[in-house]
């Protein structure tokens, strides 16, 4: 009798088991398979972008860099949708998840490498830091398109490169006619960030 309820009460276990990791399964596969798609793949890249963008692990060179790359291959998912009536083949599927993965590898090592943007406690670096955050909004909603990103970080790099060589050149101080120069530059790129912000290009999803 004893050796009779042991053994139906492991068998219930294991039907108990069993019917749980099914139901894991079904719930948890779905999920699994749309973390994967090619959509939701650009967009989690952009986040983890806009999040080194914001924190100061990317700076305006690495995401030129990157946006330039994302640009390219949201092109290319755009042409081959285009050829094949929205949608794209298994092999074309294939080549774009490739290429994320290098795009993955690359964020990765950038927010992690030595290279990190810095800012100190003066007005021209408080207002490079401001518009990275504004930079980095508009990659986290959408509202700038990964080629507008990369031509607003290509200018913002071009300001931190003049901004480096004047301190370099003046014992680590801008002189006034360098610091109206830069904010003039500076205004520009404000300008620039407003528009792409609110031009209605919006990344695709």
């Amino acid at each position: 009798m004893t050796r009779t309820l042991a053994t139906l009460a492991v068998a219930a276990l294991l039907t108990t088991g069993s019917a749980i990791a099914q139901q894991t399964q079904t719930t948890q596969t779905p999920a699994a398979h749309r973390q994967g798609t090619v959509n939701d793949r650009r967009a989690n890249q952009q986040q983890r972008i806009a999040n080194g963008v914001q924190s100061g692990q990317l700076t305006a060179g690495e995401t030129k860099n990157l946006e330039s790359r994302e640009a390219n291959l949201n092109r290319e998912i755009h042409n081959d949708r285009a050829a094949n009536g929205g949608k794209l083949t298994p092999q074309e599927k294939q080549q774009v998840n490739h290429q994320q993965n290098n795009l993955s590898r690359s964020i990765y090592n950038d927010k992690h490498n030595a290279a990190q943007q810095h800012y100190g406690n003066n007005e021209v670096d408080r207002r490079r830091e401001n518009q990275q955050d504004r930079v980095a909004q508009g990659i986290r909603n959408g509202s700038m398109t990964p080629a507008e990103a990369a031509r607003t970080e290509n200018r913002e790099q071009g300001i931190n490169q003049q901004v480096h060589a004047d301190r370099a050149a003046n014992g680590g101080r801008l002189t006034a006619q360098e610091k109206k120069q830069i904010n003039n530059e500076q205004n520009g790129a404000s300008r620039q960030i407003y528009r792409q912000k609110h031009n209605g290009a919006n990344a695709p999803k």
